[in-house]
């Protein structure tokens, strides 16, 4: 009974999804994949397979072959919006249109068969510190005796530069990091393995469109420069960040590693779930005065698993600064934009306790730790295994899943 319960809900032809699937026609994620013995490839994953988008582009004739007939995603990035468009439409009608399944079938492998990899070649990449509510957790607990936000903050989407070269897809270990630490009592510093590593729960914005240095970008351009989202888990060695982070701000503790999504879905699948940003509280110097702009907000609905048990869900549709406005800051000086730059929200949380994305704010800097099944936890120990993933709103009351991304603490050795 059980097959035969399984066999109904599992189609028998890949292109046959039930309706509203949350990986279905309405999203198509593009990342990159390989078989067993062969070079990696554009895929764009549908329900649980992955398209060889180039393989098809090759077997319709079509005239987008050269994006997609690639080892990563940077050429189709580079295309720009209108192209982007046109593949979408064409990705689409080749996943829909019957007259194209018997072209399109062979092409579909499923996910359990295929090795996920980064999907882009990452040039830069900036860390933000969007979420209000995260930054006003973390001025608590470090500034008492202070307002917890700084006078710049609501302002200026406060960011840093961290290690382009340490982003790595999901799925892969991290490496438990190694660094100085000094606590307040210490008499000198001591080197060794964080004990304080933690996660950040974020949304990743993919650059596609360069721009000339010392040319800003506006609000307005956002959507021809960025060509989509993931999810992101800037990880931290808070321990090592806060000996360090006096008066240059974080090094070593941010840039060992940065886990992101093999799947990157496209601004354009996310069209239903724009929303506009939070009321302002402090009027904003005319380059990020998004009064008057299209919402550049998302409600994305964000789950935090640790050793497969949830332990938050934080709201993204809160964050005070947008992506629009992280762009036009970012470049505001003049600074350029390459192909492949990534810039994170920083960490998402909620105003409620359960909607926190760090553990230094779920367990109040380790004072009151997360009970889980296996045990208790202020931060992470080795062999933990921690999961994002997130959907949102899809046109027509679906759902619009984005890619999920994980990693398993590994101890230094």
């Amino acid at each position: 009974m059980a097959a035969a319960a399984a066999s109904e809900h599992t189609p028998l032809d890949p292109l046959d999804l039930p309706e509203g699937h949350p990986f279905g026609p309405h999203n198509l994620p593009y990342g990159v994949f390989s078989r067993a013995g062969e070079s990696p490839r554009v895929g764009v994953r549908l329900g649980d397979h992955v398209l060889d988008a180039g393989a098809v582009a090759e077997s319709l004739g079509s005239p987008h072959g050269p994006l997609l007939a690639r080892r990563t995603l940077n050429p189709l990035l580079a295309a720009g919006r209108s192209a982007w468009s046109d593949v979408r439409r064409a990705v689409t009608s080749w996943v829909t249109d019957p007259a194209h399944r018997e072209a399109v079938r062979p092409h579909l492998h499923p996910l359990a068969a295929v090795t996920l990899h980064l999907p882009f070649e990452v040039a830069d990449y900036v860390d933000f510190y969007a979420s209000e509510n995260h930054a006003t957790n973390l001025g608590r607990l470090f500034r008492p005796d202070e307002a917890a936000l700084k006078p710049n903050w609501k302002h200026l989407p406060v960011g840093y530069h961290g290690r382009a070269g340490t982003v790595v897809v999901s799925g892969t270990d991290v490496v438990r990091p190694s660094g100085q630490r000094k606590g307040p009592q210490d008499p000198a510093p001591v080197f060794g393995p964080s004990v304080r590593l933690d996660i950040e729960t974020e949304v990743g914005y993919v650059v596609g469109v360069p721009s000339p240095q010392g040319t800003p970008v506006p609000l307005a351009a956002y959507r021809d420069h960025v060509f989509g989202l993931c999810l992101l888990n800037d990880w931290s060695a808070r321990d090592i960040q806060n000996w360090e982070t006096v008066p240059l701000g974080p090094h070593l503790g941010k840039s060992f590693a940065t886990s992101i999504s093999a799947w990157i879905t496209p601004l354009e699948a996310l069209d239903a779930a724009r929303v506009p940003a939070p009321a302002r509280t402090v009027p904003l110097l005319p380059y990020l005065d998004d009064s008057d702009a299209e919402p550049a907000g998302y409600d994305l609905r964000i789950t935090v698993t640790l050793n497969g048990q949830v332990v938050s869900e934080p709201p993204f549709a809160g964050m005070y600064w947008t992506g629009a406005q992280m762009l036009a800051h970012m470049t505001v000086n003049g600074a350029s934009l390459r192909t492949g730059d990534l810039y994170g929200s920083g960490t998402v949380s909620g105003a409620a306790e359960n909607e926190r994305g760090s553990l230094i704010e779920m367990t109040w800097n380790g004072q009151r730790p997360l009970e889980l099944a296996d045990g208790k936890r202020g931060f992470l120990e080795d062999g933990d295994v921690v999961t994002l993933t997130a959907w949102a709103p899809g046109p027509a009351g679906t759902r619009v899943h984005l890619g999920e991304v994980t990693g398993r603490i590994t101890a230094r050795l």
